[in-house]
């Protein structure tokens, strides 16, 4: 693997690259996208007259809604090239699925490539996968590829079990760890639980994906600076999603994530879909270059960042994204997930036994986000606790905590007097 040349660019060389590859971009989905065919058409686009990348700005953004509600339209190659199936959560309580082709791999695997390599991650590295491959997960498969591409070794371990991740830990001699960063503190604990040394283990560095580290500043938050204090190993910030096939990864500096400007195009833009001033924060809006089967024009993240565009340390003169410090309305990250109210809504609407319920969200002793569902029911044994959990797994890959309380007590929470409608969602979050 290499250094790219286009980061090490000047910023008026990128924009040139991104141009030339924009309009590539632009040709293929006018030939081959039957939604951005219809959204052209619709307002009156002419692509061949989009040159600049100040003239995206004539083309009306695509949102999750769009992705929802026209999901196959955005595939652009017939089922035979589609090799991988991805979903990830939608906006009305249904997945959103992303067909990938052998071409799309392959890209997301130079993309992770890359990324290790920009936070000094060298071939003879040992990364412990601690994020499924399965459940149509893309962050765990992209980290896989990313790392055979690198020439790396790869203990393929998954989510949770402490006592097999240490038990991994010691059989292989891992050097780094990829994972959700709230759940290091668990290995610690499970360490100092049962007289391991996690100082003394062969752990020098972590990937961390679904939570942010690191404020506005680029200082340790609560959570990065815990790890810190109870580990020390050096942690690396992450920014992904499956919509941008692709993503943001730290430096040795730790100041932002690196731009890859021959993967994604990058737009900060407020609630108007207007470009932000410099050292505003915004939108993340991308545009995803050289996807074949679903590639993505102008789409809304819903995630807001700082973008920082002084050159870095490294020597890359490519922009970096802050983390992320806020979100469109309510989305929840949690635990490496995003998800909307209605898709939890969703799953337990389909649930017998739950008469009603009420979805809190919090900010944890650490920083992240953590959900709380106070179910009102007249049943409440093991078994249907344990329905409930394996419906959450089954739809969303992640399981809120549970309380269950009489229907009369969470009436009281869902009908608050000083309201005209039920309140299903508290927002609690710092």
């Amino acid at each position: 693997m290499f250094f790219p040349e286009i980061e090490k660019k000047s910023a008026v060389e990128i924009k040139q690259y991104q141009e030339q590859r924009l309009s590539d971009q632009l040709e293929y989905l006018a030939a081959h996208s039957p939604f951005y065919k219809e959204h052209f058409r619709k307002h009156n686009i002419d692509t061949r007259t989009i040159k600049l990348l100040e003239d995206l700005r004539r083309i009306p953004v695509t949102t999750k809604d769009d992705l929802q509600h026209s999901n196959e339209a955005f595939l652009c190659v017939g089922r035979e090239k589609i090799i991988d199936y991805i979903t990830t959560s939608g906006t009305i309580g249904e997945p959103v699925t992303f067909g990938m082709t052998e071409h799309d791999l392959d890209r997301l695997a130079y993309c992770e490539a890359i990324s290790f390599m920009c936070g000094g991650h060298m071939p003879g590295d040992v990364y412990q996968l601690m994020t499924t491959m399965d459940r149509r997960f893309m962050a765990g498969l992209a980290y896989f590829m990313g790392v055979r591409k690198l020439g790396a070794g790869i203990v393929r371990v998954g989510s949770g079990i402490p006592e097999l991740q240490w038990e991994s830990i010691m059989r292989f001699k891992p050097t780094t760890l990829i994972t959700v960063p709230s759940f290091i503190l668990r290995l610690v604990e499970f360490a100092e639980a049962n007289g391991i040394d996690h100082r003394s283990s062969s752990i020098t560095k972590a990937m961390c994906i679904g939570e942010p580290l690191r404020n506005s500043d680029f200082t340790l938050n609560s959570l990065g600076a815990q790890i810190q204090e109870k580990w020390g190993i050096k942690l690396f910030s992450t920014y992904a999603s499956t919509e941008m096939e692709g993503g943001f990864t730290e430096c040795e500096a730790g100041i932002g994530g690196h731009h890859h400007p021959e993967l994604i195009i990058v737009e900060l833009l407020d609630e108007h879909d207007e470009a932000v001033a410099p050292g505003t924060p915004g939108e993340v809006t991308i545009t995803t270059l050289g996807v074949e089967g679903m590639p993505l024009l102008r789409f809304k993240t819903g995630d807001i960042c700082y973008q920082h565009t002084e050159p870095c340390p490294c020597g890359r003169n490519t922009l970096r994204l802050g983390p992320v410090f806020g979100r469109r309305q309510h989305m929840i990250k949690y635990k490496g997930t995003t998800l909307y109210p209605s898709s939890l809504y969703d799953v337990l609407d389909g649930i017998s036994g739950v008469t009603n319920y009420v979805v809190e969200v919090s900010t944890s002793e650490i920083g992240t986000d953590h959900i709380l569902v106070r179910i009102g029911s007249t049943v409440h044994d093991d078994a249907f606790e344990k329905k409930i959990k394996d419906h959450f797994r089954t739809r969303l890959r992640v399981v809120p905590s549970l309380v269950f309380e009489s229907p009369e007590s969470v009436n009281r929470v869902l009908f608050p007097a000083t309201s005209r409608k039920p309140v299903k969602f508290v927002d609690k979050r710092d």
